[in-house]
Formats: C-alpha cells, sequence, structure tokens
C-alpha cells in the first residue's frame, strides 16, 4: 500500500475522532470487508493532504524554500502550531541532506555517473521539482513515485495545470503519451509516476509493467515518509526485500531513508497512537520497529550491511543542526512548549542504511565513494 507522506501531527494534540456525520440509525448497515478496506486506505490516502497542509505552513514561514509547496494543496493553506513546523523543518532538511550526499557523491565506476531514485507513497511530495530547480542542478538522475492511483492522479493534474511544473521535466510533450489515458501515470525519460498498491509487490511473479522504466544496475536510494508504517510488518519488509533481493541485483549499490514514528510504550507514545487511532490511522509496523535499535537491526536484516545509522528528530535537532541556523529557525516563531517539542521530536526518527556493489559487508570499503557523504556526515548541516 503505497501511504503518502506523515500523519497530521496535529492531532497528537487534539485528540479528535472522525466527523460523526447524519444517518447513523437504525437504517445503516454493516460495510462488508471490500468496503471497509476501502474506507481505510482512502484515511491513508488523505494523510497527503495533511502533509502538504504542514510543509505549506513551514514554507509560508520561512523555515524552508519550496515554491512548488504550494501548488499541491487542495483549498486553502493553514498555520500549524510552531512545534509542528519545527518538526517539518528538520526532517525535511535531514531527507535533503542525505539526498544531496547520495546524488552529488563521486564514484570510482564511469558507469556509474547516473542515479535512481524510488520514492514510495511520495503522494504531493515536491523533491523532484525542487532538484530540477537548484543551481548547479544535481548529475544524471531517474526519479521515480509509487502511490495509489487517487493520489498519483491528483498530482498530474496539479503538475499539468502549471507551466512552472512541466518546464521542469526534462522531455515532458503534450504531444506525447507522457500521461497515460486515465491521468494516473506519468513517464518521461527522467520523471515516472507510478500509480501502485505496493502490496501487490509480495505476490508478483513478474515486475509491474510500469517497473521497466526503472534501471537495475543504477546505483538507487529508496525513501520511505510515513509510507511503510501503514503495512502490516510482514507487507512492510516483503515491499522492501522485493526491491533489495529480486528487483535489484546484489552488484547493485542501495539506500533506504525511513522516517517513521517510535516509542509507543511511553505515556506520550500511547496518547500519539491513540489520537491518531481516532481518525481511523493505524501505524501497522510501529511496535515491530519500536525504537532506534530496532531500526538499525530493520536495515540490516533488509540488506544494508554496510551501515546503518538512526536518530531522533530531536537529536537531529541538537546535534546536526548548526548553531547559526538554529537561531535562524528560532527567530521565526517562538517556540515556548520547549518540552513538549522534545517530547514530540523524540517519537520520530529518520534512519538510513545502504549497501555497495560486492555486498561483502564492510563498512569501511569506500570503494565505489556512492555513500562516503553518508559514512562521513550522515544528515548533518552543512555550515
Amino acid at each position: 500500500m503505497a501511504a503518502p507522506r506523515i500523519p497530521n501531527l496535529n492531532t497528537l494534540r487534539r485528540g479528535q475522532g472522525p466527523p460523526t456525520g447524519r444517518g447513523r440509525g437504525a437504517l445503516s448497515s454493516s460495510p462488508s470487508e471490500g468496503e471497509e478496506k476501502l474506507a481505510k486506505d482512502h484515511i491513508v490516502q488523505q494523510t497527503d493532504q495533511d502533509a502538504s497542509v504542514s510543509r505549506l505552513s513551514a514554507v509560508e514561514l520561512g523555515y524552508l524554500n519550496d515554491p512548488f509547496a504550494v501548488r499541491f494543496v487542495s483549498g486553502s493553506g493553514q498555520r500549524r502550531f510552531p512545534i509542528i513546523n519545527r518538526g517539518t523543518y528538520v526532517r525535511s532538511k535531514a531527507i535533503d541532506n542525505l539526498v544531496h550526499r547520495f546524488l552529488f557523491s563521486s564514484s570510482s565506476s564511469s558507469s556509474w555517473t547516473k542515479k535512481q531514485i524510488i520514492s514510495l507513497g511520495a503522494g504531493s511530495d515536491t523533491r523532484f521539482f525542487r532538484l530540477q530547480s537548484q543551481s548547479p542542478p544535481p548529475p544524471l538522475f531517474l526519479y521515480h513515485e509509487i502511490d495509489f492511483p487517487t493520489n498519483t492522479a491528483h498530482k498530474i493534474t496539479a503538475i499539468t495545470s502549471s507551466l512552472d511544473l512541466l518546464n521542469l521535466i526534462p522531455g515532458y510533450s503534450s504531444e506525447s503519451n507522457t500521461i497515460s489515458a486515465n491521468g494516473t501515470a506519468l513517464s518521461t525519460p527522467s520523471y515516472h509516476i507510478h500509480p501502485l498498491d505496493l502490496r501487490i509487490l509480495s505476490s508478483v511473479t513478474e515486475p509491474p509493467e510500469s517497473f521497466r522504466s526503472i534501471d537495475p544496475t543504477l546505483p538507487t536510494l529508496i525513501i520511505s515518509e510515513c509510507c511503510l508504517i501503514y503495512l502490516p510488518p510482514h507487507l512492510a519488509d516483503s515491499t522492501v526485500t522485493y526491491f533489495t533481493r529480486t528487483l535489484f541485483p546484489p552488484t547493485t549499490p542501495l539506500g533506504l531513508i525511513l522516517y517513521e514514528p517510535i516509542n509507543p510504550h511511553s505515556a506520550f507514545g500511547k496518547v500519539m497512537v491513540r489520537n491518531l487511532a481516532a481518525r481511523g490511522i493505524v501505524l501497522q509496523t510501529l511496535y515491530k520497529y519500536e525504537n532506534l535499535e530496532a531500526q538499525r537491526a530493520r536495515l540490516k536484516a533488509y540488506g544494508f550491511i554496510e551501515g546503518q545509522e538512526a536518530k531522533t528528530v530531536d537529536s537531529v535537532w541538537e546535534e546536526e543542526v548548526p548553531r547559526g541556523e538554529k537561531e535562524r529557525v528560532a527567530g521565526l516563531e517562538m517556540v515556548d512548549e520547549v518540552e513538549e517539542w522534545r517530547l514530540l521530536a523524540g517519537h520520530y526518527c529518520v534512519a538510513w542504511g545502504w549497501r555497495d556493489e560486492d555486498g561483502d559487508g564492510d563498512a569501511n570499503n569506500g570503494s565505489t565513494g556512492i555513500w562516503e557523504g553518508w559514512r562521513e556526515k550522515g544528515c548533518t548541516w552543512d555550515d
């Protein structure tokens, strides 16, 4: 299941349940199993707009520079609480730093001057467009996004409604078969949107047809920002291992970035789980990968044997953000609830792991240089 992005952190402060609506009397009938599944999928799909609104709030207040965020928000934006904005900023920048170091890393192999990114449950994420608008732009890369058809259709509609976005897609042509007839898929030489329910990957015998555009020989970074968390643990694991053991041969360098909630057994964690459950949001892998140690072990079990790291959002803020940048961010809004910020930030983590092309498990093997930036700097901010 390609679950988009992050649950709305405002729910941690409200504890509100889903709207009750009208017409729930004796005439109502129990939903069928299929209807219940669709309803649950819809709830997960709706978290994409929560994430988009949170990102736009952080952008409009000056935390992040993202001129494309407004393109993917339905209706008007909404200002989030300061601790929500700071959390959006920290995890966004941490992941941006990891992505940058992957794309701009050098390689001893001339055949690996090109790289590839696969974003699971990408939703309305703007990363491809932000990368394309950089000066200088990154080296050659392929970018793939996978999500429910409902979300990919929404994104493609937003893209085709904006000349600014279309002009950033190399090779896009309105006269070619770039977009599928039903409007849920997009394919260009460098940017692909795949309408796919990730749950099917555990049972397929042949790669989905659209996956033919994924190059199994290129160094590849997989990103899951609160996507795998919505899958049953066995499906979350089989989704990742489909890429690490089936789609990509062991000779291909691979990396994985995860952004997920953790620590469900603390008092705050229990409230977090309960409030999200009131909205119908179930964090299915939370108890299996409940802390940083479990996240690192998970990465190693997936085959990312050269390196595994995990940090809470709180530790990223405290240890990886330079003093001057902290002062800039602190000046944007007053964060009165410092203790509450640290509590919230301590229940989310960024985790990343990687493997080199030989898969020999030598963490000091820097033969390709693909992951050298991760080894040396991790997600830290550049001064």
